[in-house]
């Protein structure tokens, strides 16, 4: 059901934090509770850190465990770093798919206490001194006026988690709504297919029919859409049949779920890929 991202620097308490939540969840609900994260996939991290690729990798990694966990009954904490914003967003995105809720804890501490916790560590699992440092440099705080980081609760070392208001925040607060274009549509519906074939044919027939008295920088309207296309540069036939295909290809594996937005949809994705 819920995704509970942890957010920190290294050493921060992070995994501390996980297992007390997770040992609530499970004396108190009757929920299982799944723990992915970088101990769960096995990784020497002062290799993994020190790489960009193997990085990426990784978080490649952990969002497809996270995928593949969650549902609507089960838990799902990752426990990672989790400090880039962009990463951040892209699990925001999984769980609006998923439509399911989610949270995120911040364990604050600063870089001194983070350093002093690692050096406590058995030498096994110790960043090093470079590697911690530049993750703390690299670190993309999050912010609650972001939806992709609310509900955010922010922890200090001596905090008490405020199961409560976590508990409040996974279990009874709404998803949040999916992108239209992620919504499910069954194909088999009587007139999906033909009304996607039509509408785009039309609109390209629009374009085309308008570049003839049009100008770059003029916008043009076409049939069933309240958006405008930004005519930056012309536009030939070959192109505009390629970027309907294009359309028309991610449309079916995404179907609208109303099929009055296709015109809209597709005046979006021609102003994004023309520019």
């Amino acid at each position: 059901m819920p995704l509970v991202v942890m957010c920190g620097f290294p050493c921060s308490g992070k995994s501390r934090r996980t297992q007390e939540l997770k040992e609530y969840i499970l004396k108190n609900t009757d929920r299982k509770v799944h723990v992915v994260g970088d101990e769960t996939v096995g990784i020497e991290q002062n290799s993994v850190y020190a790489d960009s690729q193997k990085e990426k990798n990784l978080r490649g990694e952990l969002r497809a465990d996270v995928e593949r966990k969650v549902n609507k009954d089960d838990v799902v904490i990752l426990d990672s770093l989790n400090y880039i914003k962009g990463y951040r967003y892209e699990l925001f995105c999984l769980i609006k798919h998923a439509q399911t809720p989610h949270c995120l804890i911040y364990c604050l501490t600063t870089p001194d206490d983070s350093s002093a916790w690692n050096n406590n560590r058995a030498c096994e699992k110790q960043y090093t001194q470079q590697i911690l440092d530049a993750l703390v440099m690299r670190f993309e705080a999050p912010d609650s006026r972001n939806r992709w980081d609310s509900p955010l609760f922010t922890i200090q070392k001596d905090d008490t988690l405020p199961f409560e208001a976590i508990s409040d925040a996974i279990f009874h607060k709404k998803a949040p709504p999916p992108n239209q274009s992620t919504q499910s549509q069954p194909l088999s519906s009587s007139n999906f297919l033909y009304e996607l074939d039509k509408v785009t044919q039309d609109v390209v027939t629009a374009v085309l029919n308008a570049q003839k008295t049009s100008v770059p920088g003029d916008l043009i309207a076409v049939p069933e859409a309240s958006e405008k296309i930004e005519l930056t540069r012309s536009l030939n036939m070959a192109e505009l049949r390629k970027l309907r295909r294009q359309f028309i290809s991610y449309t079916k594996m995404h179907p609208t779920e109303n099929i009055g937005k296709i015109a809209n949809m597709f005046v979006q994705y021609l102003n994004k890929s023309i520019h």
